[in-house]
């Protein structure tokens, strides 16, 4: 039944009234019928309340003692990150790792489920349950002993020549570490192809810095390890092990001595060397290059994309020169921390002992379950995946991320055409990027095949080494082949995202789209300050230093002016600087080169986040809630996003190695650039994070 409007009512209260009129005068007119009431007014449907606080931010973990000005990533969340400390079994806590503890429980009950239901030999589900439990019976580990791992001790004493070494270092199933790695890329300037990609590699600590920084503190890591490798090689029955362990570390030295620094391996162009076998044999004689393409089942390749091409000659000089002896030790060592998870627990102890504890200060290792939930998902991730969509990815959000994926690519468009430093020539092709990204929400549309992935129950250690051939195998059968651009290259369950300059795509798994990254029932200024913020990022990255070498096809070309090109780098390097001057621990400042990329994405994606949220209101003004207004719920948002907490080894290592700024600086370093941050918190020139305008980087 139609609802009754007002006007309706007035209709019918007149008619009765005449009816009454007519029946004082007339005889025997049967009596009015008794006036229907009404139907009740339907109320209007009532929206769930936001998970965090009233509108979608968590106003109590604000510190109202710091200013906003001074510290905004204390202002908007020191008493959360006070409230909370690191747990015992982690280095670093926030809101990310948050969300990975929640995503980790319901994927051990979708683990758990599919073990129970003990699926038919072959499926997924048996395969899932049969390597969970296998990783898990650490009983059964420790019964086994070092079994499952003398054939391969054997192989390595066995070895006799250089091309026997070189040999093994390439053979997929063997789990170590080599000075020079192979393996199957998309090629930077041919999409549609897979390429095999060499790089150096072959270090057991974070990055070169740690092998040759004289400071006490670096000094004092190098003699731990030297204690951890004595101690590993112990543990198998090697009775030179104090004597083997000082020749792995001067041996790795050598090779950190020849790496990149990592600042620079960023450098697309730089690290894009097409060689053919031939010329690799040529330019760095001593390392048997066809002899290890061969055991990795890529020797007759007729291109090899190289990477760090200036360091290969003294990295096969150094292979050359180093005896077979010294590399036996190393490749032992090196399998066994590889495996230590699924060996007698006294190997699982002692790698945690020293990565755990002296390397990221944790002081307890994480449950076992915990990490047979990661070792599982790492094996088997989209089968699990599949399940977890299923289980806990409303369709709506899908639909809901896809507006805002829209509203960000306008808010881009509007930002680019506003630059003034960008000729217009550039600004079209950046357009037509822009209009060419590709966005993937949620889930891939097809899922991995996991049918000649051979899991056995009981056998954790094999499980793991199968597991690694079959993905390796994986990637090698795709040579040759034209690239599938429906691929993902990360699970439904992983809390992340990426943008892969390759495909021109941004990818935003399940897990990430709840808050405080994204919450449908939240006031909109906060989803556009968090995962707003999060989508302008990963676009942001086809627009920064590097993934802007690429072009709306992803082919790894200049598509700059020279005007543009510098008026860009002008930029860039202002805010590299910025960063430089960071100190986050006493003599440990943050990389303002290693990081840009990542910066520029923060900067530019909250930049055009801003832009996205002000176009989404329409003109109208933005209302104010619970005294807060709508750029200030914004800026709010995008800081709730980065709520961490470090221990000092950890805060360190993420310095030293890793592309990310930590957490303080993805707010701090961000807000002080951008002018409507100012306005929101009345910030002055005397508060600390205070910038001049002339002095604000403004690249989007």
């Amino acid at each position: 039944m139609k609802a009754m409007t007002f006007k309706n009512l007035l209709l019918c209260a007149a008619s009765a009234a005449m009816l009454a009129a007519c029946a004082a005068s007339a005889v025997n007119t049967p009596p009015a019928p008794a006036p229907v009431a009404a139907p009740a007014p339907v109320p209007a449907p009532v929206k769930p309340p936001a998970q965090l606080g009233s509108f979608g931010v968590d106003l109590a973990g604000r510190d109202a003692a710091v200013k906003p000005g001074d510290d905004f990533f204390e202002y908007a969340g020191g008493s959360w990150t006070k409230a909370n400390p690191v747990p015992a079994d982690r280095s670093s806590w926030g809101m990310f790792a948050v969300l990975r503890e929640a995503a980790d429980a319901n994927v051990r009950k979708i683990i758990e489920d599919q073990a129970a239901a003990k699926g038919a030999p072959g499926s997924n589900s048996q395969k899932i349950g049969d390597f969970y439990a296998s990783y898990l019976d650490d009983a059964a580990i420790n019964a086994r002993g070092l079994a499952p791992v003398q054939p391969a001790l054997a192989t390595i004493d066995a070895l006799k020549t250089r091309d026997d070494v070189a040999r093994l270092m390439g053979q997929p199933d063997f789990a170590s570490e080599s000075p020079i790695a192979a393996f199957v890329n998309l090629d930077d300037k041919n999409p549609d192809r897979y390429v095999v990609s060499i790089t150096h590699s072959g270090l057991g600590l974070p990055e070169r810095e740690y092998y040759l920084k004289q400071d006490a503190q670096f000094k004092d890591i190098r003699a731990k390890y030297v204690a951890h490798i004595t101690k590993m090689l112990t543990l198998s029955g090697d009775a030179k092990a104090a004597a083997h362990a000082q020749s792995i570390l001067a041996l790795e030295t050598e090779i950190a001595k020849r790496h990149w620094p990592i600042a620079d391996r960023r450098e697309r162009e730089k690290t894009y060397n097409p060689r053919t076998l031939a010329q690799l044999a040529k330019e760095a004689p001593g390392f048997p290059w066809q002899v290890y393409m061969d055991s990795a089942g890529t020797g007759t390749e007729s291109e090899y994309i190289v990477g760090e091409v200036t360091a290969m000659p003294a990295l096969a000089k150094l292979f050359a020169a180093t005896p077979v002896a010294t590399w036996k030790p190393y490749l032992a060592y090196h399998h066994l921390r590889a495996m230590a998870a699924v060996l007698p627990k006294a190997f699982d102890d002692e790698v945690f002992d020293f990565y755990g504890r002296t390397l990221n200060g944790q002081p307890q290792q994480r449950d076992r379950w915990k990490r047979a939930v990661a070792a599982t998902n790492g094996s088997l991730g989209e089968a699990i995946g599949q399940i977890y969509v299923a289980q806990y990815f409303p369709p709506n959000s899908k639909a809901e991320m896809d507006k805002l994926v829209e509203n960000l690519r306008q808010g881009y468009a509007a930002r680019i055409q506003s630059v003034d430093w960008m000729t217009p020539e550039t600004k079209k092709v950046a357009l037509e990027k822009l209009a060419a990204f590709r966005p993937k929400i949620g889930y891939p549309g097809k899922w991995k095949d996991y049918s000649k992935l051979d899991v056995k129950a009981g056998d954790a250690y094999g499980n793991a080494i199968r597991a690694q051939l079959w993905a390796y195998e994986d990637q090698v059968s795709r040579l040759g082949k034209k690239t599938d651009r429906d691929e993902w290259f990360m699970t439904p369950q992983t809390v992340n995202a990426y943008y892969n300059p390759t495909f021109n795509e941004i990818v935003f798994p399940a897990a990430i789209l709840q808050p405080p990254f994204f919450d449908a029932n939240a006031d909109a200024a906060v989803n556009y300050g968090g995962i707003g913020g999060v989508i302008g990022h990963e676009m942001g990255h086809g627009f920064d230093d590097q993934g802007a070498k690429s072009d709306a096809l992803g082919i790894l070309r200049t598509w700059w002016s020279d005007a543009d090109v510098d008026a860009f780098k002008k930029r860039t390097d202002s805010l590299a600087a910025q960063y430089d001057t960071f100190e986050p621990l006493p003599g440990i400042k943050v990389n303002g080169r290693l990081t840009l990329g990542e910066n520029i994405g923060d900067l530019g994606g909250l930049t055009v986040a801003h832009k996205a949220y002000e176009l989404s209101l329409g003109g109208q003004a933005s209302p104010v809630i619970d005294g807060v207004t709508g750029d200030q719920r914004f800026f709010l948002g995008w800081a709730q996003v980065w709520r961490t907490v470090y221990r000092d080894q950890a805060l360190r290592n993420q310095i030293l190695t890793d592309p990310h700024s930590p957490g303080m600086f993805r707010v701090n370093g961000v807000v002080r650039n951008i002018d409507a941050w100012y306005a929101a918190f009345d910030v002055k020139p005397d508060n600390a994070l205070y910038l001049p305008p002339e002095q604000r980087v403004r690249i989007w």
